[in-house]
């Protein structure tokens, strides 16, 4: 079945590039495809979703939306057939791009498999550190979708709620889990193929906008690693200047600076001063004791955070059509464009309200140059701008209002989603020095390479400046750490202009303009090489300063989870999410319990029947529903009394809640004073070690 999902989502991928070879003809081959699997994400996300609305999340409304795509990919294909003329290959732009994407994908694609509910040798499943927290809460999603097949979803750790948060980043995998491939193969199939259109999207959005591969090159890898000066915290700066000297032991200060240490204290305490390999989120771009708090956009925002992830995959490549669209003047782009924009709020809020910031900054900019402007002709065109703008904004509008009034808007109403709140989550520095410290040079070439750059590049760089700005005065959720979801865009077309200004930089310094020989104008030649040598050396320092926090919080996220080590032996360390115990219970349900039986378990996050069996609980974790906005207090208090107070409260919420099955394990018996005695009256449907499952008539 995992061949069959794989087969499915080529045929959506072929659709999207069917429409991209209809709507940008003359783009080249790599653009269009880059663009195509853009499309095809949004048709994969969409598709099932629009059928499930009318005859639920079933395997028909799967093959449906399979049969639209197909359809659609041979209506473009047919559409496009005469105007497709597929621009050049150039093959140094197709090398760079290749160069550039290839190595970012590859190192996302690797967190994505060892970071993804593994499989250890013992039964249990393992997870790494950044997908311990959100993943759980995801799976829950995806299983339920698929398993209850009620569309619009519910919450299963919060039944009769429905949910609000952006589901489609969810559903595109409850799709694949439908088909019958594994979970964990659901989960990350959809994931690669949305990284990639992340990547990928990038890159071609800074090659469009600065017409030049180096700036697209050293852009993307700001954006995905780059990082501030957090690596200064997790060097023993007195060994590296021994180190540095004749007799240092280098193999010790690696071992000293990124293994650990442990003292032992007097048995049985052990004090463990734990460094960047093992210390959990202690990395130079996540440790909140030292005010680092600007995290790695592949290791924590993309791996864990799947809206993000997904929304991302549309939000890159919507920015380059608006930015062609706008300034270049390619206004048939408005239409994909508006379709775009109008597909993201189901997908990751933030990225329908970035879009929208930076469009809304765009037209009031262009429509304030086209008032003060007095040449005719540029006035007409720039009247015409502005009537594409008003087509693009009622499209996207059009689609997002269902969404937004449906679920958004519905959820966010309860409160704690829009406060007043300065210096977003700087808790312990100035705010210039926290900046200054979490994005290092990043930060501080941003006024330069604004100053330096052209007028068009600070037209569109101007609307993420204004969501910047915006992010440090308001909290848009109830967790305030997650307006990083908005202040990353800022941080992409930040990464982009300081690599433009790097780039041009270096190609002032390493070339001198003279007299042409005959006197008839000014030629350029290269430097003395002692020269481009020197300058290359602080370049070439420059770059690595800017990526080493990020490259040493990736090699953490990496060995956080079960991997292969640098002896080529497999180590299973990681965080166990999952029991092998609580993982054969899930079996037993997944093949006996009704799809929509309730259970009442513990509200721990991890919890397994939520996150395996999409069956529904009777309250999940307050650390997921709590900055969704949604009232789960009530429900909360009543598991508590339903576990310690059985006699009394059991049977009266039990009925009130549907209540099918009571679940009592460690985790139950660790969170509360479990009057096991009570639930002995009950049938034993499944039993091992100390966890019992118990069905209730």
């Amino acid at each position: 079945m995992n061949l069959l999902s794989v087969l499915y989502i080529l045929i959506f991928a072929l659709a999207g590039f069917s429409a991209a070879r209809f709507a940008l003809p003359d783009d080249r081959l790599t653009r269009q495809t880059v663009m195509g699997l853009a499309f095809g994400l949004a048709m994969l996300m969409w598709l099932p979703v629009l059928f499930a609305f009318a005859i639920g999340f079933t395997l028909l409304a799967q093959l449906l939306a399979l049969a639209v795509a197909a359809a659609a990919g041979v209506l473009f294909a047919v559409l496009g057939r005469k105007r497709a003329r597929t621009g050049k290959f150039k093959l140094k732009e197709e090398c760079a791009f290749l160069l550039t994407v290839l190595p970012i994908i590859f190192v996302g694609t690797v967190l994505m498999l060892n970071h993804n509910i593994v499989a250890a040798s013992d039964g249990s499943l393992h997870v790494g550190q950044c997908t311990y927290g959100d993943l759980c809460m995801h799976l829950g999603f995806i299983t339920s979708i698929s398993v209850q097949k009620t569309f619009p979803p519910m919450y299963s750790i919060l039944p009769d709620t429905q949910l609000g948060y952006p589901f489609l980043c969810d559903s595109v995998s409850s799709t694949f889990y439908t088909l019958g491939a594994s979970l964990r193969f659901a989960v990350i199939l959809p994931s690669v193929y949305a990284l990639v259109c992340v990547v990928t999207g990038v890159y071609m959005l800074f090659e469009e906008w600065f017409k030049k591969n180096s700036a697209a090159v050293l852009g993307t890898w700001l954006f995905f690693v780059g990082g501030g000066f957090g690596f200064w915290y997790f060097f023993d700066h007195a060994k590296t200047f021994e180190s540095l000297s004749a007799g240092g032991d280098w193999a010790n200060w690696i071992r000293e600076t990124l293994g650990f240490r442990v003292t032992v204290s007097g048995s049985p305490t052990v004090d463990m001063e734990k460094m960047l390999l093992e210390g959990w989120y202690k990395t130079p771009t996540n440790f909140v004791d030292n005010g680092l708090r600007w995290v790695n956009t592949i290791a924590d925002m993309l791996i864990p955070q799947r809206a993000t992830l997904f929304g991302w995959a549309l939000l890159f490549p919507a920015l380059g059509l608006l930015r062609r669209a706008a300034l270049g003047k390619e206004y048939r782009l408005f239409i994909p464009l508006g379709i775009l924009a109008g597909a993201m709020p189901l997908v990751h809020t933030h990225s329908f309200f970035a879009l929208g910031l930076i469009s809304l900054f765009l037209i009031i900019a262009l429509g304030a140059g086209q008032f003060l402007c007095k040449d005719a002709e540029e006035k007409k065109q720039g009247k015409k701008t502005l009537l594409f703008f008003v087509y693009y904004g009622l499209i996207a509008v059009a689609l997002a209002a269902p969404q937004l009034f449906g679920f958004t808007f519905r959820q966010s109403s309860a409160g704690g989603f829009l406060k007043w709140h300065f210096n977003w989550c700087n808790q312990s520095d100035s705010w210039l020095w926290f900046y200054i410290k979490n994005m290092g040079f990043i930060f501080l070439l941003m006024i330069p390479a604004f100053i330096a750059a052209k007028k068009e590049t600070k037209l569109f760089y101007g609307g993420t400046f204004v969501i910047w700005l915006l992010c440090e005065f308001v909290v848009f959720q109830p967790n305030t750490y997650d307006n990083n979801k908005l202040l990353f865009v800022w941080f992409a077309l930040t990464c982009g202009i300081d690599a433009e200004f790097i780039a041009d930089t270096w190609h002032r310094l390493r070339t001198e303009k003279t007299l042409s020989p005959d006197g008839g104008g000014i030629v350029e030649k290269r430097s003395p090489l002692i020269k481009r040598l020197a300058y290359g050396l602080v370049f070439a320092g420059l770059i690595f300063s800017m990526l080493l926090s990020g490259s040493m919080t990736l090699a953490r996220e990496y060995v956080s989870a079960d991997h292969v080590n640098a002896k080529l032996k497999y180590e299973e360390n990681g965080y166990q999410v999952v029991s092998a115990e609580l993982k054969r219970l899930t079996d037993w349900i997944n093949e006996n319990a009704e799809p929509d039986a309730v259970f009442l378990t513990a509200t721990n996050h991890n919890n397994a029947v939520a996150m395996l069996t999409g069956r529904s609980i009777v309250c999940g974790a307050p650390t997921f529903l709590y900055f969704h906005g949604v009232n789960y207090g009530e429900r909360y208090d009543r598991v508590k009394k339903m576990y310690e107070e059985p006699g009394e409260f059991f049977e009266r919420y039990a009925e009130e809640y549907g209540v099918d099955y009571v679940l009592i394990s460690t985790w139950e018996r660790g969170s509360y004073s479990v009057d096991t005695a009570y639930f002995r009256r009950y049938e034993v449907v499944w039993h091992e070690g100390g966890t019992t499952l118990y069905r209730i008539p």
